[in-house]
């Protein structure tokens, strides 16, 4: 069994998991070493359940059998299974942004208690669907809106829409090569009936449409969620707040919002700050309310409102270990199906609020747009009933909460590095033609078991900002990079090479720029579209010094992310590859040949100071393919590239 020390970095996970020891609570960490030895054929991508012919599993040795016995080999085999997780992954990103758009259309004919709280972004929303905004009021057209965005998930002809905010050369190579998506839940069921038994045996045929199935991702599901929550609940702009098991209040009702889609999160922030709510707790002895976060729900609301974030995906358990959890409300995505057990051992209501994911035995509140504050009301409620049945002995929080900016964007960009009368990227720009920025990488995704809570991360992102590469972050990659202290302007001077750092402290922004939960990856693509639209790097992302990198990720959405990425032209590392090791001409294909058809590949490398090296490698190749000056303050020695 490993340490505490050997499970995280963090300090406030380090003691919940020895108290969790003591209180004989099961954790992520002791179930992944107690099914240990893992399965090898999965891992590697070759262990076929599509029929009931199988199980069928290919020898990777080549001493054993070669092929299924419906004669599938191990190229079929591993492709199938990575591209049935890019047709999942779209799913649930792009459920999300369905979800979204019902909310907007709610909100349209007045039905529920939502708002229109960023209009000017409804217009220019309604300006990238050719929804002309002329004479219409906010409700008009926001249900215009709202129906052309959800007519993107069943349109079966013609293309997405947003697939026009991507450069000229970008959308061409798209057409030419027939990766351009038709419509988000079209190209998941192509996906799905095209590496179903008997259909595509080509592995290249069945990685291009899940290429295309990516995209509709990136380009459609999570890019309709990110907009339509900036019309709906506001636009974020840089906000301070504070990140860690110790934003859990010692005599509050601590209500801990978990999941994917803010549209519940949003009213339960209001209905705690509800002077009738707010009475209720003091009656039952408690001091007031207080919202915290876990996961991508956290970065919604942290962005928005500065709700404290308690934490990563890997401290959700952790965080009820505290003890001071009164109630953890659940929607979908990312909490994990031991939660009922762990939340038995205390006194934490386990709220569930989506007919999509459920549990046995447990509360479940369903959550419907039309009655959403009274939804909220009643959930905050129940966690002042739960404060009343909370053990004082048994409250142990830790002490480490630290201060973060969240809340970027790629249009406040313009505004960060321009300021108000001259919003612009040119200073971005030109900061990396003159050799002070290096490149930017976008570092996302999941903490994983597999390795030290936050290592991953951590060590790439810090190798990367001493070597001049400004890091925009999403998702659990961001709390990570925030409880380390690299949200904060401060950081720069600590952390940053000197480049980087005259940047930062001549704008006042982090090396480090937290921009949004796991769908607002989206907003990544459209800063690449910015720097290009700005002038003087190229015509398409492919020709930018720009990367991605999931150092630590986990789950279906991060595979369907990391392709939409490779997709749109951006060279992407992941920590530990795909399960496609199996196959030796599939491997070949993502890391090499890829490349020729949409411009860029994967690296996998899970030393994350390597890891950040061959970013830097490949945002040197694009420097020089573009003739850019020199470094400024050149600094490192060239690493060898991973394979």
């Amino acid at each position: 069994m490993r340490t505490p020390e050997e499970r995280s970095l963090d300090a406030a996970s380090r003691q919940m998991l020895k108290r969790a020891a003591d209180e004989g609570v099961s954790t992520s960490w002791d179930r992944w070493e107690a099914i240990e030895p893992h399965c090898g054929f999965g891992r590697l991508g070759i262990c076929c359940v599509l029929c009931d012919m199988g199980p069928c599993r290919v020898d990777p040795f080549g001493e054993g059998a070669q092929a299924g016995a419906c004669g599938a080999t191990a190229d079929v085999i591993a492709a199938r299974n990575l591209a049935r997780k890019i047709a999942a992954g779209t799913a649930a990103h792009s459920d999300h942004g369905r979800s979204v758009c019902h909310a907007l259309l709610e909100a349209a004919t007045g039905q529920s208690d939502y708002k229109i709280k960023d209009p000017k972004k409804l217009r220019v929303v309604a300006g990238r669907l050719g929804i002309a905004a002329d004479g219409k009021g906010d409700l008009e057209l926001a249900k215009a809106v709202g129906e052309a965005c959800l007519a993107q998930f069943g349109q079966q002809e013609g293309e997405l829409p947003f697939l026009r905010r991507a450069p000229k050369k970008r959308q061409d190579l798209w057409h030419e090569k027939g990766l351009a998506p038709r419509g988000i839940d079209r190209e998941v069921v192509t996906l799905l009936h095209q590496t179903g038994v008997g259909v595509d045996a080509d592995f290249r045929s069945m990685i291009a449409a899940g290429i295309r199935c990516a995209l509709a991702d990136g380009w459609g599901g999570s890019m309709v969620a990110t907009d339509l929550q900036d019309v709906l609940f506001g636009s974020p702009q840089p906000i301070r707040a504070k990140t860690n098991l110790g934003v859990l209040g010692h005599n509050l009702v601590n209500v801990l919002i978990h999941g994917h889609e803010p549209v519940l999160s949003e009213m339960i922030v209001e209905a705690a700050r509800d002077p009738e709510l707010i009475a209720q707790a003091k009656a039952a002895g408690a001091e007031g309310i207080n919202v915290a976060g876990i996961c991508c729900t956290a970065n919604e609301v942290l962005m928005r409102h500065g709700v404290p974030s308690a934490g990563t995906f890997l401290q959700q358990e952790l965080a009820v270990v505290t003890g001071a959890v009164d109630a953890m409300v659940v929607d979908v995505q990312c909490w994990m199906p031991s939660l009922p057990e762990v939340a038995g051992h205390y006194h934490t209501k386990l709220i569930t609020t989506s007919d999509r994911a459920k549990a046995p035995g447990v509360e479940h509140i369903q959550f419907e747009e039309k009655h959403a504050l009274a939804n909220a009301r009643e959930i905050v409620s129940r966690a002042i009933e739960a404060f009343k049945e909370r053990d004082p002995k048994r409250v142990m929080v830790p002490e480490q909460e630290v201060d973060l900016i969240a809340g970027f964007t790629a249009e406040y960009v313009h505004t960060l590095l321009g300021g108000r009368f001259r919003p612009s990227y040119r200073p971005l720009n030109d900061a990396i033609i003159a050799g002070r920025i290096r490149g930017v990488a976008g570092v996302v995704g999941c903490e994983n078991v597999r390795s030290p809570e936050g290592a991953g991360h951590l060590g790439l992102i810090k190798e990367l900002i001493k070597h001049d590469v400004l890091v925009v972050s999403t998702g659990c990659s961001a709390l990570a990079a925030a409880r380390e202290g690299l949200l904060v302007p401060e950081a720069a001077a600590q952390h940053a090479g000197r480049g980087l750092q005259e940047v930062c402290e001549a704008v006042g922004m982090p090396p480090v720029l937290h921009v949004g939960s796991c769908v607002d990856n989206s907003r990544i693509l459209i800063a690449c579209c910015e720097i290009l639209a700005e002038g003087g790097l190229g015509e398409d992302i492919s020709d930018l010094p720009v990367a991605g990198a999931a150092p630590e990720w986990m789950s279906e959405k991060a595979i369907a992310i990391g392709w939409y990425a490779v997709g749109s032209g951006i060279f992407t590392v992941f920590g530990h590859p795909q399960p496609v090791m199996g196959s030796e001409n599939l491997h070949r294909y993502m890391v090499d040949e890829v490349e020729e058809l949409v411009g860029a590949k994967y690296a996998f490398e899970p030393d994350p100071v390597q890891a950040a090296h061959v970013i830097i490698e490949h945002m040197n190749r694009k420097r020089e393919a573009l003739k850019l000056r020199p470094m400024m303050y050149e600094s490192y020695q060239p690493a060898e590239a991973a394979g």
